[in-house]
């Protein structure tokens, strides 16, 4: 079976599939405290969220990339509920595009996961032919200078 095949089959059903995100979060100066894997973990037991692929990766400061195993993040946090989260769809080159967002000396975790919750509005929209053409994310800091400049208008407005 070609990697491409193995995870088709890991995702299951491709029209049953609801919105599938990526996220990468960096860690400065490769220090992980694990505070907000206990909320993730809770995403996925309620069906919220499925994770495809979970990888960690660390940039040093000459640049180099390096994949990290779960085990090799050492005691301080478990993340073991995460062991074998891997479905084929990250590649070397996405794990390269993703450093390419981290400063070095800084490590990161890259998620795959579809949006569960999203599935039965998806599935609706695929049925009545419509299809996805734009989508984005805007960073609560963007959104809080966007308040912050509504509350305080430029002088002379």
């Amino acid at each position: 079976m070609s990697s491409e095949t193995e995870a088709l089959a890991d995702l299951g059903d491709i029209e049953e599939l609801g919105p599938v995100d990526y996220i990468v979060v960096e860690f400065p100066g490769n220090r992980m405290t694990g505070e907000g894997l206990p909320i993730l973990v809770d995403l996925v037991d309620r069906g919220i969220i499925h994770i495809f692929d979970f990888v960690f990766i660390r940039k040093d400061e000459d640049g180099t990339v390096t994949a990290v195993e779960l085990e090799d993040l050492g005691s301080e946090v478990d993340l073991s509920v995460f062991k074998g989260a891997s479905s084929g769809l990250l590649d070397h080159s996405d794990i390269q595009d993703a450093a390419g967002a981290l400063e070095p000396g800084n490590a990161a975790g890259i998620i795959v996961y579809e949006n569960t919750w999203a599935a039965p509005f998806a599935r609706a929209l695929r049925r009545g032919g419509a299809q996805l053409v734009a989508a984005g994310r805007i960073p609560v800091q963007a959104l809080l200078a966007s308040l912050d400049a509504l509350e305080d208008p430029p002088a002379g407005e």
